[in-house]
């Protein structure tokens, strides 16, 4: 061993490099999971889930042990093992770099399987995973670069191209270049090291602030009480209850969620403030407290994404409560000449709205409850805007703060900016949720349903074509109102073979639905959805 065991020589240096790299890797996922709203990090999912696996009674001991369920002292023994299994992947890495990655990518899988174990949506949690697992291995890359053994290494005649690395231990110290000889020095290294131990720190320490900052809100929407509120009672007749069908009511957890927020803003109900000026006679401003004074108001309402293509599933139906805005404007006195209300989310997000569409007998609402409890922070808590028929870019802002009536030719919205339409109806559409493409059926009575919506105008009929023949009317549930979708179902006996079908719907005011096919852009998709699948 050369130069007295110093971290950067023979086996420590590996095992430092691949240590260091462990913690980087493991700060990066926890900075990653708070950004992205995740409840826990890949380490207490680990951590969950080992709970969850542990008989009864271990759990139990456990607990009373430690005296808390989150297992702080399991939490320390799992960093500890993954620093240690890291430190030997670093030194693995000395022989062979894909063992080396093979061990980190083992060790993140460990986090996956966790993380998919958890109830919570695994996306967000399995992103954080992937990005440590990034960062491990490049972190390992850069540092291993930068140790005078793997110069060394490089430089033993000895090895061969396609040859595993000499053991470092096995090398002489005189091996190590010079500091001054403008290669790999132990203070680059060590330098290097102190910079990613540092950011780690700085890393762990803003996740924590974020995800205790969260837990704090998490916590403040659990205690809210909303008088007033609800639970969802769907109409009866709404839902024909079919297998495989999306349900009528849309459950909070499936309802869709598009947004620009890297990390939903999270936003204490009692700091919460609505600002209210622009072309008014007198500017208002309301805390959440204020809004609760005021009559709540609760209906089923369908909210529609521009961005959803013909089929797809960019849409839901809830039953949402919140504070009716023509009210409030109406209070604020809007001025002559006025025709658009600029929304501002907490996080700069902006929508233009036709202030007709805010002020009409539709049930434009600031919402604070979806399907009986508070919204979650991913939809928009503590308030956000819902507008019936039109697409939410022009109109559902979440985690919502300004409302600034102005006019059209004089303001524009985030994606109005882009090249989007400026006004954003939803136009009518209709697809086909049984069956879907590519299922295999039984011949003889075949069930044909889907969904169809013409928000604030209503859906008069739903029309199937099979294989090309006639259109025929299909059964019409009920819908609860104008803003909200209906769904359709048609029985029809087909034989063995392919078959086609195709749907359109014809709106309350006699609009039938174009088979013209038009992508999203710039004001929202049309098309007949059309399946293809197989009765056997």
């Amino acid at each position: 061993m050369g130069n007295n065991g110093d971290v950067t020589t023979s086996r420590a240096g590996w095992a430092w490099a691949g240590a260091v790299a462990g913690v980087t890797g493991l700060a990066a996922s926890y900075l990653t999971a708070s950004l992205l709203g995740v409840r826990s990090g890949p380490v207490v999912a680990v951590a969950e889930q080992i709970v969850a696996v542990l008989p009864g009674a271990l759990t139990e001991f456990g607990i009373g042990l430690f005296g808390t369920a989150d297992k702080p002292v399991m939490i320390a023994l799992i960093l500890t093992a993954v620093i240690l299994l890291t430190a030997q992947f670093g030194r693995l890495r000395a022989r062979s770099r894909a063992r080396s990655w093979l061990g980190y990518a083992a060790l993140a899988a460990v986090g996956a399987v966790a993380v998919l174990g958890q109830t919570e949506a695994p996306g967000p949690g399995l992103v954080a995973i992937l990005v440590g697992l990034v960062v491990w291995i490049g972190v390992l890359e850069v540092l291993v670069g930068l140790l005078p053994e793997a110069g060394a290494v490089g430089a033993v005649g000895a090895v061969g191209r396609g040859a595993e690395a000499p053991d470092p231990e096995l090398l002489d110290g005189d091996l190590v270049p010079d500091e001054g000889a403008g290669v790999p020095t132990r203070r680059g290294f060590l330098i290097a090291s102190g910079v990613l131990g540092v950011g780690s720190v700085v890393a762990t320490v803003f996740a924590a602030f974020l995800t205790g900052r969260r837990r704090t809100v998490e916590e403040s929407r659990r205690l809210l009480s909303l008088d007033g509120v609800t639970p969802p009672k769907p109409p009866k007749l709404t839902d024909f209850q079919i297998d495989a069908q999306p349900r009528w009511s849309t459950p909070v957890e499936e309802f869709y969620r598009i947004d620009t927020a890297f990390s939903p803003p999270v936003i204490d109900p009692e700091q919460w403030r609505l600002r209210i000026h622009g072309m008014v006679d007198r500017e208002l401003e309301f805390s959440f407290a204020d809004l609760m004074e005021l009559r709540l108001d609760e209906a089923w309402l369908t909210l529609n994404c521009v961005s959803n293509e013909v089929g797809g599933d960019l849409i839901g139906n809830a039953w949402w409560s919140g504070v009716r805005i023509a009210p409030l404007l109406a209070q604020a006195g809007v001025q002559a000449g006025a025709d658009g209300v600029l929304q501002t989310s907490e996080d700069g997000w902006t929508c233009l709205t036709p202030l007709d569409a805010l002020t009409d007998d539709r049930a434009a609402m600031l919402a604070v409850a979806m399907n009986g409890e508070p919204l979650t922070i991913e939809h928009g808590f503590p308030v956000r805007m819902i507008v019936p028929g039109l697409y939410g870019y022009v109109s559902a802002t979440k985690w919502i703060v300004d409302l600034e009536v102005t006019r059209f030719d004089g303001a524009q919205g985030y994606w109005t900016d882009k090249g989007w339409s400026a006004h954003g109806p939803v136009k009518i559409g209709s697809r086909i949720d049984v069956p879907r493409s590519n299922d295999h059926v039984g011949a003889g009575s075949v069930t044909l349903a889907g969904t169809a919506w013409r928000q604030h105008v209503g859906i008069e009929r739903v029309e199937v074509q099979i294989d090309g023949g006639p259109w025929t009317v299909a059964s019409l549930g009920r819908a609860a109102s104008a803003d909200t979708w209906v769904q359709w179902r048609l029985r029809a006996d087909l034989g063995a073979g392919t078959h086609h079908a195709r749907v359109r719907a014809v709106g309350a005011d006699g609009e039938v639905q174009t088979g013209v096919e038009r992508s999203p852009a710039p004001d929202g998709a049309t098309g007949w959805h059309a399946v293809e699948f197989e009765v056997v």
